[in-house]
């Protein structure tokens, strides 16, 4: 067998630490706060500017942003929210915390977005009050029109999570022309981002929730921190300047001034992050033209934030498995989830929701990172080439 280049191997994606990051981080080390301290607003605030949102939430994961949002929400036992079969499972499983039902609608096959007329085919069909809310999916970086499910949202009553954990700085075109960035707070209620190593910000773990509305920003920071409060104007009580309450059951889900310190620094080049991504995306899409391996979408986009690269292939199997002998770790971005047996207890079964399914068949995430070389690069177009 051939032995390998030495760049090899080439995951799908990977965190790019600098050593500014690490200074950043060991500065924290010798100040007096390594948790719930000053950095934690500052983070906060430096990416509420990012995304264009009024107000963000710093917490220890994408997944406890969800928890959370749908807490706030008032998420409870029989309510009905409509998702993506083609997500990571947290997703979804935010709403089964609660108590709550999911109920899935299929993808637009050619962008793999929610499918709005889905959506709206499934409001239509149903009584009034039947459904809670909406989770609209930034998949793979690409911004939902989100203005068309606001719309949809206020006609039958519902609220709406933007999972944005794919697309920090991705932007979508309004119906009326105007150029909106994905979790700024304009259409959702909520919007949630995740800092996993390798999405665009990493933290190591962590995540934010970003808002325009006072009152679930004010909710959000109690239920981080288990449902505590020390600001006076909230108190039932007065007793000195150590008194605090829990008012309601809250979670532990706070980020550390760690988390704080490098996410602030990996903000800083954030835009430069996107920029790289969407160069790998225009060459991977010039060198795949004609071909049988297809990405998805067919074009290049430019408010898509690359998170990941994905193509449908003939022979998916084949594929992956001669990439990852050829020392390229594709990964297969995502089992739809109604394909995983804790959902088809509810229900859920393979054959509900065929775009997903036939979706799930072809694709493949190829390596997409800022940190990815031309001649990684290169050498992963060659091999797909050589395969097809």
């Amino acid at each position: 067998m051939k032995p390998l280049p030495s760049f090899c191997p080439i995951p799908y994606g990977r965190q790019h630490i600098t050593q500014t990051d690490v200074a950043a981080v060991v500065q924290v080390l010798g100040e007096d706060y390594l948790t719930q301290g000053p950095g934690i607003q500052a983070f906060e605030e430096a990416f509420a500017t990012y995304i264009g949102s009024q107000y963000a939430v710093a917490v220890s994961s994408g997944t406890a942003a969800l928890h959370l949002c749908a807490i706030a929400l008032g998420v409870r036992e029989g309510d009905k929210v409509i998702t993506s079969p083609l997500t990571f499972a947290a997703s979804a499983n935010c709403i089964k915390y609660c108590g709550g039902d999911i109920v899935l609608a299929d993808i637009d096959p050619a962008s793999g977005l929610l499918d709005l007329l889905q959506v709206q085919k499934l409001l239509e069909s149903s009584p009034p009050g039947t459904y809670a809310g909406l989770i609209p999916v930034d998949f793979m970086g690409l911004a939902v029109q989100m203005d068309a499910f606001r719309q949809l949202a206020e006609e039958h009553h519902l609220w709406i999570i933007e999972d944005s954990c794919h697309a920090p700085g991705a932007y979508f075109d309004t119906v009326d022309g105007l150029r909106q960035r994905a979790g700024d707070g304009q259409c959702a209620d909520l919007a949630i981002f995740s800092f996993h190593p390798v999405k665009h910000i990493a933290t190591g773990e962590g995540g934010m929730i970003t808002t325009n509305r006072a009152d679930l920003y004010q909710r959000l920071l109690q239920l981080r921190h288990h449902g505590i409060t020390k600001d006076p104007q909230l108190l039932t009580e007065q007793h000195g300047g150590w008194y605090y309450e829990m008012q309601e059951l809250g979670y532990n889900y706070r980020l550390s001034n760690l988390h704080a310190a490098l996410g602030i620094s990996q903000l800083a080049r954030a835009d430069e992050g996107l920029s790289r991504r969407r160069e790998i995306a225009k060459m991977y899409i010039q060198a795949f033209a004609g071909t049988s391996v297809r990405p998805l979408p067919a074009t290049f986009v430019p408010g898509h934030a690359y998170h990941l690269f994905v193509v449908q292939v003939p022979d998916r199997k084949r594929m992956y498995d001669s990439l990852r002998q050829a020392g390229i770790y594709c990964q297969i971005h995502y089992i739809p989830l109604h394909y995983h047996p804790y959902y088809q207890q509810f229900g859920h079964k393979v054959g509900d929701h065929p775009h997903a399914e036939n979706y799930y068949n072809h694709c493949l995430s190829l390596p997409m990172y800022p940190s990815l070389t031309a001649e990684q690069q290169s050498y992963v177009i060659e091999q797909i080439l050589h395969l097809i």
